[in-house]
């Protein structure tokens, strides 16, 4: 039985630049699924990552109402959201921002322990996840400088699931890495996901967009495209490719 973890109605958000107001979005009504690898995409300027941000609760919309599992974000002031999103929120961008001046390992259970003080337990989980992700015992004592910038961002990735969050929220995750880099960190995303993890992703690169189920076009503000693509599997990439060229063609990508 399918169930929403995030839903809009008549969500719209104005900027005011030189007296002149942008509305970035526009009365979007939008449901998202538990458990689902969604995919948002859109031209430079479409707002999808204001669309992120509204959703996500570090950024309040200009009108409008957003359920988060149940929470009304607009009925939170600015302390009580900050609580909400290190409850509820993990966030990775394409900026890595990881503490230069802690190891890979401290910069997770850093995370971690703004929710779980239960230290031991912590070190645990976050030792496994980061094996899991390809991040063995000799890098856990390295600083970020000494990392690879695909080893850093799935570090990123590590330290933004930790505490478990209901959605993991992701910004041009791979915009900064190299393909084959950029491929490993979205074996990352999926195997994640597979686990029942709820992503949100904002992209403009396809091969990122071919590891989610569901594809949300965003134009001038507006959803005007909404595709299944079904889960993803790799020996079905010519296919899953072709469906989403076309749908995109049809966006006017």
């Amino acid at each position: 039985m399918t169930k929403i973890i995030i839903r809009t109605e008549k969500l719209c958000k104005t900027f005011s630049s030189g007296g002149i107001l942008q509305h970035v979005l526009k009365n979007l009504d939008i449901s998202l699924v538990e458990g689902d690898f969604t995919i948002i995409m859109g031209n430079s300027g479409s707002g999808k990552s204001t669309l992120l941000y509204a959703i996500s609760g570090m950024d309040k919309p200009t009108l409008g109402e957003i359920d988060f599992a149940g929470n009304k974000l607009a009925k939170l002031n600015n302390d009580q959201l900050a609580i909400f999103r290190r409850n509820n929120c993990g966030f990775v961008f394409q900026q890595i921002y990881l503490l230069d001046n802690m190891s890979a390992l401290d910069n997770v259970l850093a995370s971690g322990l703004l929710v779980n003080k239960n230290k031991r337990k912590l070190v645990k989980k976050a030792k496994e996840l980061l094996i899991q992700v390809g991040i063995d015992e000799n890098s856990w004592s390295k600083f970020p400088t000494q990392l690879s910038g695909g080893e850093a961002q799935r570090v990123g990735i590590i330290r933004a699931i930790i505490n478990s969050p209901k959605v993991l929220f992701a910004d041009e995750p791979t915009g900064a890495l190299n393909s084959a880099t950029g491929d490993s960190v979205l074996d990352v995303f999926t195997n994640v996901n597979s686990n029942g993890q709820s992503i949100v992703l904002v992209t403009h690169d396809i091969k990122t967009a071919l590891r989610g189920n569901r594809v949300l076009y965003l134009r001038d503000g507006v959803i005007c495209g909404d595709l299944q693509l079904g889960t993803y599997n790799e020996n079905e990439n010519v296919e899953r490719h072709e469906k989403l060229r076309a749908f995109l063609a049809e966006m006017g990508w």
